[in-house]
């Protein structure tokens, strides 16, 4: 992972003294287990051209993270691509460069516009090309997207998300680095640490001068924050602070009794915290479960982490409930979870159970009750009727209990339209085409079919979740 920096042109030789970094010498240093590199490979007066290189330690990467029970990281690509790891490796080396404190002998070359040329790579991303492209010409850059040099006997080369990104344009060193530290991470949609409020003050300090002008603001605030209470919390932010004192004092008189108002409902919702969308989800569940006659036999299919199989386990009348996960690493934090329920003296313990959707298990057969809380989403569609035929032809539940996301329900969130929730989610349906998919499942099958919707309701889109419940005809149970 790397960022080429390369200058040319009149007094180029000058942005050693914006960067701090000795051109003779080599800047070498670890940084949050990783080590960090910089290196001129050209120096004059008149072109200047360095390398800045982070090399994380794969052990380090892991080394007590929960992770490590988990096959996937051999698999992950962070050790490797340009990421929000790799902004956070350099951003000390980079800092005096970033705040635009260089010795004061130096100080009026900050705002000095550069012919410059940044390169970096490889980045992993999910954008098209036309939007990667987006995102840096509107701040005068001109852009070049490569993709590494591969043979393959099949077209995966043009299809592959790892690229390398060259801009050329007039730009000051501290805007240019800003920038690419703000959108790599977008780019690469994923951080390695918890988005907190302090983003917001990131989001501002490197954004300033050019970030609300630019044409795709909203896809990088989105994926900078990527949580709509951050995203409202920026746009307020903006807000306020275009706002002249004098306005805002006018804005203070006249709306006073509305001030007061909000302060109340402030306060309310102190006193009432808003319930999450996946313990709503679990509550739902959990009712419908409980009106159930019979409810003594419970598989939790994808049961992950146990959490909703932890709450069924203090449910009167339920008698035993399978936690099946194909995931070693949910399995082991479900374990401890279960281990904790010895405590109540009212709790059952839930079994844990390695298995799949893809893997028939007799064991699991004629269940009272089998749930699917936000696991068809990670299916491959084309894959996704073979499985509900099993479990409605094979496994035969009492009742079968799905959940998954409501797509239109994304445009509420401010997402685009053919973006997911989740990177591994294989698809998101609208309620049409989950009510038209639950239908065909049971088209031969003998179950009857009830939809609803969890969470809360906009109109127009619905609610976040929907959920399906099935439930095999009486007749047929006892025969």
């Amino acid at each position: 992972m790397h960022i080429t920096l390369k200058a040319t042109g009149t007094n180029a030789g000058m942005i050693s003294h914006l960067l701090a970094k000795n051109p003779h010498n080599t800047y070498d240093r670890t940084e949050k287990g990783a080590r960090v590199r910089m290196v001129y490979t050209v120096f004059t007066e008149e072109e200047a051209e360095i390398v800045i290189q982070a090399s994380p330690d794969s052990i380090d990467l892991v080394k007590n993270s929960p992770d490590s029970y988990d096959i996937t990281q051999y698999i992950n690509d962070r050790e490797f691509v340009t990421s929000s790891l790799f902004c956070t490796y350099i951003r000390g080396a980079l800092g005096t460069a970033l705040n635009g404190k260089p010795k004061e002998d130096y100080a009026a070359w900050v705002t000095h516009p550069f012919a410059l040329e940044l390169s970096f790579g490889p980045v992993a991303s999910d954008l098209p090309d036309a939007v990667v492209e987006g995102l840096f010409a509107p701040l005068g850059y001109q852009v070049t997207i490569e993709r590494g040099k591969a043979d393959y006997a099949f077209q995966l080369k043009n299809r592959s998300t790892v690229r390398y990104v060259t801009l050329s344009g007039q730009q000051t060193v501290q805007y240019a680095l800003r920038q690419l530290l703000l959108l790599i991470p977008v780019l690469d949609n994923y951080k390695h640490y918890y988005i907190s409020e302090e983003e917001l003050d990131k989001l501002k300090r490197y954004g300033e001068g050019w970030l609300s002008a630019h044409p795709l603001r909203e896809l990088i605030i989105r994926r900078t924050l990527h949580f709509t209470n951050l995203i409202e919390q920026f746009e307020q932010l903006e807000a306020a602070e275009a706002t002249t004192e004098k306005q805002a004092i006018q804005e203070r008189n006249n709306s006073h009794e509305q001030v007061q108002q909000q302060e109340q409902s402030l306060e309310a919702e102190k006193q009432q915290p808003a319930v999450r969308l996946n313990e709503l989800r679990y509550q739902a569940i959990m009712d419908v479960i409980r009106k159930l006659p019979r409810r003594q036999k419970i598989v939790d299919f994808g049961s992950g982490e146990g959490k909703l199989s932890a709450r069924l386990a203090r449910m009167k009348g339920i008698e035993e409930i399978w936690a099946v996960e194909p995931s070693a690493y949910a399995q082991v934090r479900a374990i401890e979870r279960f281990a904790k329920l010895e405590r109540h003296a009212d709790a059952i313990s839930p079994i844990p159970m390695t298995g799949s959707l893809f893997y028939y298990d007799e064991q699991l057969r004629g269940k009272d009750v089998m749930i699917l809380c936000e696991v068809i989403e990670h299916v491959d569609e084309h894959r996704l009727n073979r499985v509900m035929y099993t479990i409605v032809t094979e496994y035969q539940p009492g009742v079968l209990i799905v959940t998954t996301p409501n797509r239109e329900y994304n445009e509420v969130y401010r997402m685009d339209q053919q973006e997911l929730r989740h990177s591994d989610h294989r698809f998101e349906w609208s309620r049409s085409e989950f009510r038209e998919r639950c239908e065909q499942w049971i088209e031969e099958a003998p179950y009857s079919l009830a939809l609803e919707g969890i969470g809360e309701e906009v109109e127009g889109f619905g609610q976040p979740t929907q959920m399906a419940v099935f439930t095999r005809r009486k007749e047929l149970k006892e025969a």
